[in-house]
């Protein structure tokens, strides 16, 4: 089969398209042909950095050759002996061992069973595969951790991307006052999809503006989360998507202060949930943008386009 290996970290160039042999599955997993995948920060990540490896990866051992990617959506073709929930000939998608050796970029996968939904019959292969690692950081953000309800006020920061477009949706859904926060040019995309407020990072200090939301969705690095700290009101709620070391303990201050429930997303694949997103998408409550596809062979150029600052919604790859 067809996939791409990590041949050494660095750039794009360092991924080869290959040729490795099919998969084969255990009891509790489908051999899956891929129709479509999407890339995600974390795959360019992971690209870049040799110790990010052992903690999102986790190779078997040093000489099994590097497939990255997490999301898919495909085909079922062969069925272990335990599953009961799919057969061959379903179409399929989900965000496949994260954390741990997804291996989706390739021409079939051997997923576990309990990772995957059906694939609703009125989205395209390439709307599925983008509706698996963002889509559930989104709802963990705004559904799991963020408890938002009618008429509560959220921030969402980098609302124009991967995860930030779905999270504006299913606020939108719980209705609640969403502000989206992105670059001017995603102005009209962010609204478009339910923001009732736009707000440009740009120009404004948006802790100054916005100091009384009852949720905030940070997915952004370093001591911005202490900015969203700002913004959320007391006794609110702030969900950061990155890491923050607070050395200072400025942050612990601040939550502390304010009464703050603070949480940071560490998404693992979720068939459950998938199960419920696959619901949203088959009413048309919930629509993955794609911002750019490419033909599976052209993944290295899916790579660069994902580190761009414009990138609106997911980009996916597709055979």
């Amino acid at each position: 089969m067809k996939a791409f290996v990590l041949e050494k970290h660095g750039g794009v160039d360092n991924l080869l398209l290959t040729d490795l042999p099919v998969p084969s599955i255990t009891g509790t997993e489908v051999l899956v042909k891929v129709k479509s995948s999407s890339i995600n920060r974390v795959d360019s990540f992971v690209r870049q950095n040799d110790f990010a490896v052992p903690v999102f990866y986790r190779r078997e051992n040093n000489s099994e050759p590097i497939v990255l990617g997490w999301d898919l959506a495909g085909t079922v073709v062969q069925v272990g002996d335990k599953v009961t929930g799919f057969k061959a000939g379903d179409d399929v998608f989900g965000l496949v061992n994260f954390f741990g050796r997804g291996r989706t970029h390739a021409e079939y996968v051997a997923a576990p069973a309990e990772h995957l939904a059906l694939k609703p019959s009125n989205i395209s292969f390439e709307e599925a595969a983008a509706a698996g690692l963002t889509a559930l950081t989104a709802w963990q953000a705004i559904i799991t951790y963020g408890h938002l309800r009618a008429g509560q006020k959220v921030l969402i920061y980098g609302a124009a991307g991967g995860v930030g477009h779905f999270a504006v949706q299913l606020a939108r859904m719980q209705g609640a006052y969403v502000i989206g926060v992105g670059s001017s040019h995603n102005h009209s995309f962010i609204m478009d999809i339910g923001a009732d407020e736009f707000l440009d990072y740009k120009h404004k200090e948006i802790e100054q503006i916005v100091t009384d939301a009852d949720l905030v969705i940070d997915p952004l690095p370093g001591p911005h989360v202490l900015k969203s700290l700002a913004s959320a009101k007391p006794g609110g709620r702030v969900i950061n998507l990155l890491p923050y070391e607070d050395a200072d303990g400025k942050m612990a201050a601040i939550v502390k202060s304010k009464r703050l429930f603070t949480h940071r997303i560490v998404v693992s694949s979720d068939g459950e949930t998938m199960k419920k997103i696959a619901e949203l998408l088959a009413k048309g409550l919930l629509k993955p943008h794609i911002f750019k596809s490419f033909p599976f062979h052209q993944l290295p150029k899916a790579h660069k386009a994902i580190d761009s600052s414009k990138k609106k919604g997911k980009i996916v790859v597709s055979f």
